[in-house]
């Protein structure tokens, strides 16, 4: 996928490091309201080897910049900006946002959709 900048950026890219996954779109508000966790989860974990790739299913790139930006998004961002239709999209099998999935410095899958306490805990527990 491309990155904001229209750079590639890939999951592969993150090897390494535990990675959250993150669907979510600048128009839907569930995961609107979910962000100050995340950003919260960002900032206390960050430096411990943990990061975050959103990829959005926006398709205007504009909404999608100014949501980063009101939300204060500061971890990596990707879209194939086509909604539900992209291919990355499908692969993950995402039929609802927000969906997550968080990824083990192996690339193995450990834990879907974890919000809010749960993030939290898992990311104390597990970092």
């Amino acid at each position: 996928m491309e990155s904001m900048d229209g750079k590639p950026i890939s999951l592969a890219d993150f090897k390494g490091k535990y990675v959250l996954l993150d669907f979510w779109a600048s128009w839907c508000m569930p995961c609107r309201n979910e962000n100050p966790n995340i950003v919260k989860a960002y900032n206390t974990y960050k430096d411990k080897n943990f990061t975050i790739l959103g990829i959005s299913l926006d398709k205007d790139p504009k909404a999608w910049a100014q949501a980063i930006a009101a939300d204060k998004l500061t971890w990596s961002h990707a879209s194939e900006l086509k909604d539900f239709e992209g291919p990355t999209v499908r692969l993950y099998q995402i039929e609802a946002i927000p969906s997550s999935f968080l990824i083990d410095p192996t690339g193995k899958i450990v834990a879907k959709n974890l919000r809010g306490e749960e993030l939290a805990a898992f990311l104390e527990k597990t970092l």
